[in-house]
């Protein structure tokens, strides 16, 4: 918010629980009452849940679809409204190179990402024609607080990542949101809609396997 604020932005936190309906309706009412319209909607609310499928309880999994993917469609669904109202918005999904492919021991995870690529189609689809584009954005692995939890427990480590992207890097949190901004300007992107876009480095696009992709890196 400080950094919103320094750059000249006007700025309204608004704590809420995405999975909740009625915390929804909320959000919604405050923001309406603050600004008296909704331009732009960006679904980032996530988590990720590490564990192989026969050992996922069904509270972890009934937790990540709650947020990850009921979520989206409860906040797309409640601020959509006031944009079809108005003829006009953008909503902004994060997905995930996970929600195009399948990666171990992310069975909700995955499940929950891949939704959310469904639930942008459908809505882009529903919505288009009365001027509220729905996309989403693909990241790869990002360097946050997340992965430095995920890579706590063991499972992976930088190499892996960037071993596995043609670029050789981690995502910048700078490469998604332009891709953010540029998803959200109907100047800029105002006939893209119901699209996919993802910000991966090449992970999606690369199917080499190891020894060649890395024999490619930085040659």
């Amino acid at each position: 918010m400080q950094e919103l604020q320094q750059v000249g932005a006007e700025a309204l936190p608004v704590p809420g629980d995405v999975s909740d309906e009625a915390s929804v309706r909320g959000m919604v009412e405050t923001v309406m009452g603050e600004f008296g319209r909704i331009d732009v909607l960006v679904n980032n609310a996530g988590i990720s849940t590490i564990v192989p499928a026969e050992e996922t309880t069904l509270g972890d999994w009934e937790r990540t679809l709650a947020i990850n993917l009921t979520g989206p469609f409860l906040t797309s669904r409640e601020f959509g409204k006031e944009m079809l109202r108005r003829g006009e918005g953008s909503i902004v999904n994060i997905s995930s190179v996970a929600g195009l492919l399948g990666i171990g021991d992310r069975a909700a995870y995955n499940a929950s990402k891949h939704g959310l690529i469904g639930l942008t189609r459908t809505l882009a689809a529903e919505w288009g024609g009365r001027g509220v584009r729905v996309n989403a954005v693909c990241p790869g692995w990002v360097k946050t607080e997340m992965d430095d939890e995920d890579q706590a427990g063991g499972g992976y480590a930088d190499a892996d990542i960037e071993g596995r992207v043609p670029m050789a890097r981690f995502a910048t949190p700078e490469d998604i949101a332009q891709a953010v901004v540029f998803l959200a300007n109907p100047e800029q992107s105002g006939f893209v809609n119901g699209h996919t876009l993802s910000v991966d480095g090449g992970w999606f696009g690369d199917g080499s396997w190891e020894s060649l992709r890395r024999s490619k890196q930085g040659s």
